[in-house]
């Protein structure tokens, strides 16, 4: 289990070194993923805005929404706002899209955990996408989930649906965790093809601490050996899982 508090394990608390070597990793990740042509790009990452940049700098147009299915006031329609190539929409689901209209879909931030119908969602997110479009994921691991529920000994509250692993979190909310096994079948089962899975970071916190403690210079080469080193659909560690999938040419 990870020696370290509920807190910490979303990157809301105080481990400086490791969620600025995570961001990086993230940022690198995507680098990577995005298409390498100017493309319309769905994000999904829970509104925070940092990966809409990151793509809108690479020159790709953004739709960004905000506060996706969350229910809205009974009179306010999607909100829209232009900032460069970033458009911000506020909307409760993705009925103002056509079908196959955008190019990728990114649900960064642990969105499709936050999502308990991640079935409905990921199903939407498809729907989208166009032929040959791709789709970045990422997702509570079942190693987050099992160190909060050890952390607050809260194994009473574990709810189950079925193989669904529903987590209380320290602040009321609820987190949905997945196993690569899990998160595969989630995608597979909306028309994607899988093209990997995997943990987004094995070195744990107290690792990247003491590299950058001995050489604050050494992140760029943390960020490479994360990226290159682990095997794919390995759920025994790390706290999230990351998954790339691609919509059939032929749907």
């Amino acid at each position: 289990m990870l020696p370290i508090p509920a807190e910490e394990l979303n990157g809301s608390g105080t481990l400086g070194p490791y969620w600025t070597f995570y961001r990086a990793v993230v940022a690198e990740q995507l680098n990577r993923w995005l298409p390498r042509t100017p493309s319309t790009i769905l994000d999904l990452s829970r509104g925070q805005g940092r990966w809409s940049a990151q793509a809108a700098r690479a020159g790709h147009r953004v739709i960004e929404v905000v506060d996706f299915r969350k229910t809205l006031a009974a009179d306010a329609g999607p909100v829209l706002r232009d900032a460069d190539r970033v458009r911000r929409v506020r909307a409760d689901d993705l009925r103002f899209l056509p079908d196959g209209s955008m190019d990728a879909v990114l649900a960064e931030d642990r969105a499709m955990s936050l999502e308990l119908m991640a079935e409905s969602a990921v199903g939407d997110i498809a729907r989208v996408l166009r032929p040959g479009g791709r789709a970045l994921v990422c997702v509570d691991s079942l190693v987050l989930g099992m160190a909060i529920l050890a952390e607050q000994n809260y194994w009473a509250h574990l709810r189950q649906t079925g193989e669904v692993m529903l987590v209380p979190w320290p602040d009321g909310s609820i987190t949905r965790c997945f196993s690569s096994t899990q998160l595969r079948e989630l995608l597979v089962e909306a028309g994607l093809e899988v093209e990997w899975i995997r943990p987004r970071t094995v070195l744990s916190p107290s690792a990247v601490d003491h590299v950058l403690a001995s050489d604050s210079r050494a992140l760029n080469w943390l960020v490479r050996t994360e990226l290159e080193a682990h095997p794919d659909d390995d759920d025994t560690v790390g706290i999230h899982l990351v998954a790339s999938a691609r919509r059939p040419e032929d749907s």
